[in-house]
């Protein structure tokens, strides 16, 4: 048994070094940080920094918005914040997410979901999907949002003048608005234990550490459907995943089932999302999409539209604490915005509110990397030329088939000659004095790239920005925040951006106080 192990482990190893070498790829010559580790290469000062971000920044501010680091084994790979270059990577088929982000995802959102999917029937499911997420389509959710604010109202009025975690308040509040948004469901009407479940997994830190960046240095090489398999093996945090999925796809065919019946029943519509695709307005055959592919993205749905805007509130509350002169003229922007329109506020004209999303969304993008794998030998295009190790300057990069790029949307984010001198300051008036450079965008919202952008654009991100918007409207009219004395702000890069304490919980300690 031991030698067929060892068999085993010497024939995946030989595959390694075999992949390693057939992917040697045309980006060696670009420049990058040194290596002193050839099985880790850089990618523990990557993913594990003293501070959040820290080589990442230090690196771009060195060597430009396109360099090379190492990846496990030895592996180059490229950072790119070019944006012409995330123009290019954005909008073409060829660049797909890589094995194991793949497989994390089906672990995660179940095999049906759309960020498992890759040419046609990624295109398709985007189509069908689209109806539920429109602008009009948006619109019909506000009143959903304004009642669940009000219910973060409610419970904040028990803790004033106390310390509260707002993290715990949003998370709740997030998932009740897109139970309803989403599903038409309260979550008190979810089964209990698909509701537990989630939050579990929305609170899950994937804790990462120099064993599981050379296993998943390993699971980058691994064809798909193997890796696929891998993440499949028994393991406490990933049963979880698989118990989310489980329960998700249970629920999904009860709410389409009832959905259905109430329809030959004659009764009337809802207005959430899941309503919108099984019953659209503007009905076409080949868009169109069946019940189980819209259960399919049921547990997509719902993670993806949960810890995502509640964690981006809970910065943006840190940056009002910080700045109490900031948080009044927003508050009383708002107060002016209720007096003249009491009944429906149109949230889309209130300058400082838009700008103040805008830069949190800016300088705390809950993705902060996006990896891509090449599925075909091809060209990236550059915005400015850079020089090679041996002096050579190039206009765009070839790339083969196998290399892995990552989109550096923190990276970009932070460019000055996008966002100005001082991009690396929180300054929402950036967005309103003609410091942001008004180039050809590249994300759906403010050229942000928070929401990707082009194929694989975010199909919910007017949701989350209306949500937002109505959440801090709700709140900054009627409390005012300051930091808890003792609370100490981390950033930690869990499965997705989150602020966190001293002891590296999920946490934004803050004193609430009522206004009004």
């Amino acid at each position: 048994m031991t030698f067929v192990v060892v068999v085993l482990l010497a024939l995946i190893f030989a595959g390694l070094v075999w992949r390693i070498n057939k992917r040697r790829s045309t980006v060696r010559d670009i420049v990058g940080p040194p290596s002193s580790s050839w099985i880790l290469g850089n990618m523990e000062q990557f993913v594990l920094p003293p501070r959040f971000g820290e080589y990442e920044s230090a690196w771009r501010k060195r060597y430009g918005p396109v360099y090379r680091f190492k990846a496990c084994f030895g592996e180059d790979r490229l950072m790119i914040s070019d944006p012409a270059a995330l123009q290019a990577l954005v909008q073409s088929s060829d660049f797909v997410p890589t094995p194991r982000a793949d497989a994390l995802t089906c672990a995660l959102c179940g095999p049906r979901n759309i960020l498992s999917q890759v040419g046609q029937s990624h295109a398709r499911l985007r189509a069908g999907l689209t109806p539920g997420f429109t602008a009009a389509a948006t619109r019909r959710y506000q009143p959903i949002f304004e009642k669940v604010a009000l219910t973060i109202s409610e419970k904040l009025n028990a803790y004033e003048g106390k310390s509260t975690n707002m993290c715990s308040l949003l998370s709740v509040a997030a998932f009740d608005a897109i139970a309803e948004a989403v599903f038409g469901n309260s979550t008190e009407s979810l089964d209990p234990e698909f509701v537990d479940v989630n939050l579990k997994v929305a609170h899950m830190a994937t804790g990462r550490s120099k064993g599981t960046i050379i296993v998943e240095g390993i699971l980058d090489y691994l064809p798909k459907e193997l890796c696929r398999k891998i993440i499949n093996l028994p393991s406490k945090g990933l049963d979880l995943l698989r118990t989310q999925t489980r329960l998700a796809t249970s629920e999904g065919h009860r709410i389409v089932q009832e959905k259905l019946d109430a329809a030959q029943q004659g009764l009337e519509r809802g207005n959430d999302v899941f309503d919108l695709l099984l019953f659209p307005e503007n009905s076409n055959t080949k868009e169109s999409l069946n019940a189980e592919d819209i259960i399919g993205q049921m547990s997509f749905l719902m993670l993806a539209g949960g810890e995502t805007t509640s964690n981006t509130l809970a910065f943006g509350l840190v940056e009002l604490a910080k700045d109490v002169e900031l948080q009044e003229k927003l508050r009383a922007e708002i107060h002016a915005a209720f007096s003249a329109r009491p009944v429906s506020l149109a949230y889309d004209s209130l300058p400082l509110l838009n700008a103040f999303i805008k830069e949190t969304l800016r300088l705390y993008p809950v993705i902060p990397t996006a990896e891509r794998m090449v599925v075909a030998d091809t060209i990236i295009p550059l915005s400015d030329p850079i020089t090679l190790r041996n002096g050579r300057s190039i206009q765009q990069i070839p790339v083969r088939k196998g290399q892995i790029v990552v989109i550096g949307i923190g990276s970009y984010q932070m460019l000055e000659s996008i966002w100005g001198a001082d991009a690396d300051v929180f300054r929402p008036s950036r967005w309103l004095d003609g410091t942001v450079h008004r180039g050809e965008a590249i994300g759906p919202y403010a050229s942000l790239l928070t929401f990707l952008g082009g194929i694989r654009t975010c199909l919910g991100w007017r949701i989350a920005v209306l949500e937002m918007q109505v959440f801090l409207c709700e709140l900054l009219a009627k409390f005012s925040f300051a930091l808890a004395p003792d609370h100490v702000l981390g950033i930690q890069h869990a499965t997705i951006l989150q602020p966190v304490d001293s002891a590296g919980e999920k946490s934004v300690e803050m004193i609430v106080s009522r206004i009004s």
